[in-house]
């Protein structure tokens, strides 16, 4: 039986909001259970100490602290919000709750956060419909694709399966909304629209069209607490090669967004006019916007043809519609004006030149 859960990423947008969500629920499924949040600075200590939580300050690439960090604490599930890019942190996760099995003898759980746009062709997956209960993992290995979310992906379920480890992945989609947690508020691809809108008094689209996943940030975390509370109560459900859930509410239709984000700056005198203007180049758009250059395509202008099924089936029923998130685009904006702290670091890690 679960007793200890660490949270990665906890001073982070989306991990900030599940803890929050998982201090704020009343299942009984989490009664009993201690919950440890993973943060970076003493700051974030201080911040999330308050919730009556226990605060690792770590460093989690490193083997010796993660491993630490686990086996210290009596870790028996691992909710690793952190990065979705870098598969050396999740495999030392991994490994280190292989090695609490082997102590406890009980189960040990991993929750991956992943990135759902890689089921794209525009970021080289096959045309078509693609659903969560498809062969994902298999179908991954098949491509060989050096796309470093998918190299993760692929690690993280050989690396559970090797160590005994169940494992789930959320393919996470464009997020929005202002989150609950503790430090970062905002998430990280639309507030950078909205920042560099601000910045250069001009607001830019791509000269396609792209309407991607997504889901708001309280239902995003609504489908994390689910899922915890199915692995505590050992319930049946998906896991490791098939443990893959798209957390897709609706999908976001670009160009009306930054139709949206136009009126809304301008009504605040933050730009000249409400007019977008097409990027006048991928390269600029990566430069002003800090995303990699080399996946600028696939994150501005794809749509895809994902279709969740595993995570509706656990009962996971998305409060958030399209139309409801089109008439908030003012909200968004005034949630950078209040509570931006700066430009997110996770891609630095892929191209440092380019940020």
């Amino acid at each position: 039986m679960v007793q200890n859960i660490l949270i990665t990423g906890a001073a982070g947008y989306i991990g900030g909001s599940v803890l929050s969500d998982l201090l704020a629920t009343s299942s009984s499924a989490l009664k009993g259970v201690r919950l440890y949040a993973a943060v970076r600075t003493q700051e974030q200590v201080q911040a999330l100490s308050k919730l009556g939580v226990n605060v690792i300050q770590m460093d989690i690439s490193d083997a010796e602290t993660a491993t630490e960090a686990v086996l210290k604490n009596e870790i028996d599930m691992v909710v690793h919000t952190a990065s979705s890019i870098l598969a050396d942190i999740p495999i030392l996760l991994i490994q280190a709750l292989g090695q609490r099995r082997q102590v406890s003898g009980k189960q040990t759980y991993f929750i991956h956060s992943s990135v759902i746009t890689i089921y794209s062709e525009e970021a080289g997956w096959p045309a078509g419909e693609v659903k969560d209960t498809d062969p994902l993992f298999q179908k991954e290995k098949e491509l060989a694709s050096q796309h470093p979310v998918v190299k993760t992906n692929i690690a993280v379920v050989e690396e559970a399966l090797k160590h005994d480890v169940k494992c789930v992945n959320i393919a996470v989609p464009t997020v929005y909304g202002t989150g609950t947690g503790q430090w970062r508020k905002l998430s990280v691809s639309i507030p950078a629209y909205i920042r560099v809108s601000i910045e250069h008094k001009i607001v830019y689209k791509f000269d396609k069209d792209g309407s991607p996943p997504a889901v708001h940030i309280s239902d995003l975390a609504e489908l994390y607490v689910i899922l915890v509370e199915k692995i505590l109560q050992e319930e049946d459900i998906p896991m490791t090669e098939t443990g893959y859930y798209f957390a897709m509410a609706h999908r976001a239709p670009w160009w009306q967004i930054m139709d949206g984000i136009a009126n809304a700056l301008y009504a605040r005198g933050l730009v000249p006019e409400p007019k977008v203007h097409i990027w006048p180049s991928d390269e600029m758009a990566a430069e002003y916007l800090g995303f990699p250059a080399a996946y600028i395509r696939a994150m501005g202008t794809a749509s895809g043809n994902a279709t969740p099924v595993n995570a509706y089936r656990l009962g996971w029923q998305p409060k958030w519609t399209q139309e409801k998130f089109l008439e908030s685009i003012d909200d968004e904006v005034q949630a950078v004006l209040d509570f931006d702290i700066g430009n997110t670091n996770i891609f630095k890690v892929l191209h440092p030149s380019e940020n």
